[in-house]
């Protein structure tokens, strides 16, 4: 029976990506996503509201059936008439639709301060978008039960389907906001955000603080004891994570306005027990050559180069950590052995005792980028310790002078055809390494295990030039693995550089000859 009600929730959605795709022509994917789960959002508030209404008037309460604090009460959103769902639905096919959608949105957060800057704002009218066609999106969306299934989390799984079908559609170097959740996980099954503050200094559209609170309420613990911060830069996007969090009724600050996080910090004092992020790979001309050069940031590092931002936002973290601070995030496999300033700030962390943990990821786990990509692990605090974590104490080893690499690059399954994900056992085998390597007891040995994982003294990163590629630690044994990679790309850059000159030099040569038969050949 299971299976038959998965089958048909995975049908409905793609019915209902179908029904947003018949708004291509003038709206563009970048675009007509917002479109989507604005209407998402709107009829999951309104499936909240009516349900709320039913359930005071069920209590003998109909008086109160109109007044805000008694929906807000129970963390549901009031809306007036002109914002519910079954007057938009009513309404669907007229010509002014489109002003009342935005009517309803503009209404539904002025009736509900948290949503301040969440939602759309006069975005349906500026579209000019086909009533036949928003009308039919409406119909479809009319078919979802958002409170069918608690369990299932069905509009989270609409909202995530939507996500990644965006991402694909709009292409390489777009939707850089979508984050596979199961990486998500990965990085929240590794660094444990239980309580305290967590923090993403490029929120995206939320993904890390929704998996982050799944985490939890997976492991039985207490979400009202976790405190979200982060930021977002592009506006929509920006809305697009109030929405989202709002939508799952997670609170957060994420600052007052979309904002650049490097040039507006919001969030200057503040201290995180957790961060988890994914910011922009190899971000160029994040700042200009005199803009940032003396920022508290960088204090005791070098000055992060304008032309790749990877080192600022590394060193943007290290900033915000607590003194027991452990920060989970992604980067391009380039960071891991850059030079210039990007090497002494690289070194300096490792000299500092604050890099825990690397892993490289198998390839073709974004849907905008086919590169394989690296977790790092950062930790304020290695030493010996005992910590208490939602109820269970762990005895942790004095891995000050050490440094976990692990390559993942053989687990995953396909899916998508062309796409690689990690599987639930992938991410327990994963995690469970890391916390018997942090770990003390009989119960929590570790041991390095070629073509999978490493611990590195001090003295083996030294010997490596403070280069943190897993290959150049990791044992291989079964595959062609002991390429030095990184020695290999810097040869074959040599080769090309040196056939490229010798074909310039024959270009020359060439025409040299044809100029002193008399023919002039330009190029």
């Amino acid at each position: 029976m299971a299976k038959t009600t998965t089958k048909k929730e995975k049908r409905f959605e793609e019915t209902l990506w179908e029904s947003a795709n018949k708004l291509r022509g003038k709206v563009e994917p970048s675009e007509y996503k917002h479109v989507v789960l604005g209407l998402i959002f709107l009829k999951f508030a309104s499936d909240k509201f009516e349900q709320r209404k039913r359930k005071l008037i069920e209590e003998g309460k109909k008086q109160y059936i109109d007044m805000v604090e008694f929906y807000t009460m129970k963390n549901v959103f009031y809306l007036p008439k002109e914002a519910r769902w079954s007057y938009l639905k009513k309404n669907a096919k007229q010509d002014d639709i489109a002003l009342k959608i935005d009517t309803a949105l503009a209404t539904v957060e002025k009736s509900n301060p948290s949503l301040k800057g969440a939602l759309p704002d006069n975005y349906y009218s500026r579209l000019d978008l086909d009533v036949s066609k928003l009308a039919s999106l409406l119909d479809t969306i009319n078919n979802i039960d958002t409170l069918k299934d608690k369990e299932q989390d069905i509009v989270g799984r609409v909202y995530e389907y939507f996500l990644s079908k965006f991402a694909l559609a709009e292409g390489k170097g777009k939707g850089e906001f979508y984050t596979p959740k199961y990486i998500v996980n990965l990085m929240a099954e590794m660094i444990e955000p239980f309580e305290g503050i967590i923090y993403d200094p490029c929120c995206g559209s939320g993904g890390m603080f929704v998996q982050s609170v799944k985490f939890i309420e997976s492991h039985h613990g207490n979400k009202k004891k976790l405190s979200i911060y982060g930021q977002e830069y592009t506006s929509t996007t920006y809305k697009l994570a109030k929405m989202n969090l709002a939508i799952r009724g997670i609170s957060a600050n994420l600052g007052e306005v979309p904002e650049n996080t490097f040039f507006r910090d919001q969030h200057k004092d503040l201290k995180a027990d957790f961060i988890m992020a994914n910011p922009p790979f190899n971000q160029k001309q994040w700042r200009a050559d005199n803009e940032l050069t003396d920022d508290h940031r960088w204090d005791g590092y070098e000055v992060p180069p304008t032309g790749n931002a990877n080192y600022a936002w590394i060193l943007h973290m290290v900033s915000k950590l607590s003194e027991n601070g452990v920060a989970g995030f992604i980067l391009a496999n380039g960071a891991l052995s850059s030079g210039g300033n990007e090497y002494k700030i690289r070194r300096k962390l490792i000299e500092n005792n604050l890099v825990e943990a690397i892993l490289i990821l198998p390839q073709n786990m974004f849907y905008t980028t086919n590169i394989s990509v690296t977790i790092w692990i950062l930790n304020r605090n290695k030493k010996a310790k005992t910590v208490q974590r939602n109820g269970t104490i762990r005895k942790y080893r004095n891995r000050e002078r050490e440094i976990l690499f692990m390559d993942l690059r053989e687990m995953g399954s396909p899916f998508e055809k062309k796409y690689t994900q990690l599987t639930e056992e992938d991410i327990n085998k994963v995690a469970t390494t890391y916390h018997n390597w942090q770990q003390v007891g009989f119960e929590t040995t570790y041991q390095d295990i070629p073509e999978y994982c490493y611990s590195a003294s001090f003295e083996d990163v030294k010997k490596k030039d403070f280069s943190l590629v897993p290959s150049k630690y990791i044992e291989f044994v079964n595959r062609d693995e002991n390429i030095d990679f990184d020695e290999k790309i810097t040869s074959l850059q040599a080769e090309f550089k040196e056939l490229l000159k010798a074909e310039e030099e024959s270009k020359r040569e060439l025409l040299k000859v044809f100029k002193e038969l008399g023919y002039e050949i330009k190029l």
